[in-house]
């Protein structure tokens, strides 16, 4: 399900009633939990923080005229959305997930590589969020980043 949005507000209007509530709660934890540095954008058809140009003016390599993705949210067909490019690049930040994240809910852990889906709106782990959001300094995923160009 894509959404035609400018900024965050226009997406969060256009999301089912059901998802604005959520949608909404998991961006002020992110906003209010990632350290300094990240931006907050439309990148990719979904709400996101990210390594600015500004910061880093060759930006994503895949497509040097977007920034840097870190972490992004959206809403699909049958559920929400969490990408965190820290976990799909950091085996321990990944460990450490998936070993807290039965402390927190008590739904199976539904993920890919970066993304993690939630089905039920009712069993987000919004504190354990919160806790992955302020794990890596914007410095320290760049620096992981620019790493793995590297290879």
């Amino acid at each position: 399900m894509t959404y035609e949005a400018n900024n965050p507000e226009e997406y969060i209007e256009q999301l089912p009633i059901d998802r604005k509530e959520p949608f909404r709660r998991l961006r002020n934890l992110i906003k209010e939990n990632l350290p300094l540095g990240f931006e907050e954008t439309m990148s990719y058809g979904m709400v996101s923080f990210v390594v600015p140009h500004s910061i880093y003016a060759p930006g994503y390599h895949v497509n040097p005229k977007e920034p840097i993705p870190f972490i992004s949210i959206a809403s699909q067909k049958n559920f929400i959305a969490f990408y965190h490019m820290g976990i799909y690049s950091m085996p321990d930040l990944l460990s450490w997930f998936q070993d807290e994240y039965p402390k927190y809910s008590s739904g199976k852990l539904d993920m890919g590589k970066s993304c993690i889906r939630f089905k039920n709106m009712e069993k987000i782990p919004y504190e354990l969020l919160a806790r992955l959001c302020s794990k890596i300094t914007l410095e320290e995923y760049l620096q992981k980043y620019l790493l793995e160009l590297k290879k």
